[in-house]
C-alpha cells in the first residue's frame, strides 16, 4: 500500500520584547533561576495581568506579513492544566478569538516549485517556567524565569506532506520573524520552537488518519529526524494490524526515536473560558495602518528585487535573502563594489565560510561590509587576481588591515608588465620542450599546464588574461 504523509506544525516564537506579555518583568535569557519571575508571573493574591502592547503590535506585524486577518477583537482565555512550573495552574492564551486568523505562507521546494501553506491562527500567550533535572537527585527543580514570557503560536494547516516540506516551511517561518523583527530565532535558547502533528494515511484517502503530536522541537534536523521517524513507526505498526493512538510523543535525539508522553488532550480538556481579569484586545483599523506603514521589506519582495536590481539568478537571490543580516550585509557591500555578480559570490562563498568556520554571527565579522567592498574593488580594476584576493581576505580576517594596505604590505600586487610576462613565458614552454610538442600536436589541455607555470613563477601575482593571451600566441606560434 502507499501512503500520504498528513503534517501540520506549531511553531512557538518568543516575542523579542525587553518585558513579559503581562507583567514588567524582563524577559533577558541567562538570569540565574527565579531571579526575573514577578508576584503577577506567579499568580500571586491580588495581582492583575496588564497586556504588553508591543507584544500586540508584533503579533499584528506577523499577520500583515502572512496576508492574514487581524482581528479587530479578540479574546484572552485561561488554559487549565496542573504541572510544576505552571504556578497559577492555568495558561494565558487564546482560544476561540485569536489575533491573527487564516493566512498563508509560500515555500520553495527542491523541485524548483512554489507550494502554498494555510496558516489557521496565530495567537498570544505567556510561557510556562522550566523544569530541570540536572543536578538533582530524586526530585525536579522549577525555574519559573520563563513563565510569563510572550509567545506567538502559529499553526498551520495540515498542508505539509513530507518531513522536508515541514522543514522548508520551519525555515521559512524562522527567516521571517527575524525579518520582521519580533523573535531572535535562537532556537538553543528556546526562542523558536516547534510541535509537529504526524498523521499518515493511503494514497487517494480523503479523511486523515490519527495523529501524534511531536513536542518540543528545537532544530531542524531534529524536526526532519523526528517526522521520518514518526511516519515509518505509525506506518510499520498500521501494517502489522495495529491502530495509530492519538497522543503527545517526545523526540529522542541520541537514539533518533520518538517515545510516548502522554495521551492527547483535547481543548475541552483544559476547560477554557474568557480570562476574567483581561478585557477583550480591541485593535483600530488606525493601528493596523501604522504597522503596516513601518514593516520592513519582506523576504520575498527582496528576493524579486534582487534579481531584477542585481541581476542575479534565483538561487543567488535565494541565498543571499535567507537572512536579513546577509541580505543587508550583501546590499552594503554592492552599495561600495558595483559588480553584483562578483559581491554576491564573495558574500556567499569566502564571507560565508570564513563565518562558518569561526562561528560567528555577521554582526561579529571582523571584515564589514565596507572592507569586502574596498577588495573586491581591488579585483576589478586589475589590483589582484581572485587567486590572490583570497589570501588579502584571509589576512584581513586575522586583523591584519583593510585590502590595501595588506597588498601594500605582503607586495602582492599583480604584475601586469607585458615584458615581465612575457620573459615568464618563455621560460616555461622553454623548460617543458615535450609538453611543448604534445600541445602542437592537438593537446590543446596542456594549455593549463602552461599557465600554471607561469603562475607559479610570478606567485600567483602576474595578471591571468595577460597570461593566457601571450601563452597562446606563444604555444601557436605566432
Amino acid at each position: 500500500m502507499q501512503w500520504e504523509t498528513v503534517i501540520g506544525l506549531e511553531l512557538h516564537a518568543q516575542l523579542a520584547t525587553n518585558t513579559k506579555i503581562f507583567s514588567g518583568a524582563s524577559t533577558a535569557y541567562g538570569a540565574s533561576a527565579n531571579t526575573q519571575a514577578c508576584a503577577i508571573d506567579l499568580g500571586m493574591p491580588g495581582m492583575l495581568p496588564v497586556l504588553n502592547e508591543r507584544a500586540v503590535q508584533y503579533a499584528i506585524r506577523l499577520g500583515l506579513a502572512l496576508d492574514a486577518e487581524v482581528a479587530g477583537r479578540s479574546v484572552f482565555a485561561r488554559k487549565n492544566y496542573f504541572y510544576p512550573d505552571l504556578p497559577k495552574g492555568y495558561q494565558i492564551s487564546q482560544y476561540e478569538i485569536p489575533v491573527v486568523g487564516r493566512g498563508h505562507l509560500d515555500i520553495d521546494l527542491d523541485d524548483g516549485s512554489r507550494k502554498r501553506i494555510g496558516v489557521t491562527r496565530a495567537h498570544l500567550e505567556e510561557d510556562a517556567g522550566k523544569s530541570l533535572h540536572e543536578g538533582f537527585t530524586a526530585m525536579s527543580g522549577i525555574d519559573l524565569n520563563r513563565a510569563g514570557t510572550p509567545l506567538l503560536e502559529i499553526v498551520s494547516e495540515p498542508d505539509l506532506r513530507s518531513a522536508a516540506e515541514a522543514v522548508a516551511y520551519m525555515k521559512k517561518m524562522h527567516a521571517l520573524v527575524r525579518y520582521l523583527g519580533i523573535c531572535d530565532g535562537n532556537m538553543q535558547e528556546g526562542s523558536f520552537r516547534c510541535d509537529a502533528n504526524v498523521s499518515v494515511r493511503p494514497v487517494g484517502q480523503l479523511e486523515f488518519g490519527t495523529r501524534a503530536e511531536l513536542k518540543n522541537l528545537n532544530s531542524f534536523r531534529f524536526v526532519e529526524r523526528a517526522i521520518h521517524y514518526e511516519v515509518e513507526r505509525q506506518i510499520a505498526h498500521i501494517q502489522e494490524g495495529g491502530s495509530v493512538v492519538q497522543e503527545t510523543r517526545l523526540f529522542d535525539a541520541d537514539r533518533g526515536v520518538t517515545r510516548s508522553m502522554r495521551g492527547k488532550e483535547e481543548a475541552n480538556d483544559y476547560r477554557y473560558f474568557p480570562d476574567p481579569d483581561l478585557l477583550p484586545l480591541e485593535i483600530s483599523v488606525e493601528q493596523i495602518q501604522a504597522v503596516r506603514e513601518a514593516l520592513p521589506e519582506l523576504p520575498d519582495a527582496k528576493r524579486e528585487r534582487f534579481v531584477s536590481e542585481y541581476g542575479l539568478g534565483d538561487y543567488d537571490a535565494a541565498v543571499l535573502t535567507s537572512s536579513r543580516e546577509l541580505a543587508d550585509y550583501f546590499e552594503a557591500v554592492v552599495a561600495r563594489s558595483p559588480d553584483a555578480k562578483l559581491a554576491a559570490n564573495w558574500v556567499m562563498g569566502e564571507f560565508s565560510a570564513a563565518l562558518n568556520k569561526a562561528g560567528l554571527e555577521i554582526s561579529q565579522s571582523p571584515v564589514d561590509a565596507d572592507a569586502l567592498a574596498g577588495l573586491l574593488l581591488r579585483i576589478a580594476d586589475e589590483t589582484i587576481s581572485g587567486k590572490i584576493a583570497k589570501e588579502v581576505f584571509e589576512a584581513m580576517w586575522q586583523g591584519q588591515g583593510d585590502a590595501d594596505r595588506v597588498i601594500a604590505d605582503q607586495g602582492l600586487e599583480q604584475v601586469k608588465d607585458t615584458g615581465a610576462i612575457e620573459a615568464m613565458v618563455d621560460e616555461a614552454i622553454a623548460a617543458n620542450p615535450q609538453q611543448l610538442e604534445q600541445y602542437r600536436a592537438g593537446k590543446t589541455k596542456l594549455m593549463g599546464f602552461f599557465v600554471g607555470q607561469v603562475m607559479k613563477a610570478s606567485g600567483g601575482k602576474a595578471n591571468p588574461q595577460q597570461v593566457n593571451d601571450i601563452l597562446k600566441a606563444r604555444l601557436d606560434g605566432e
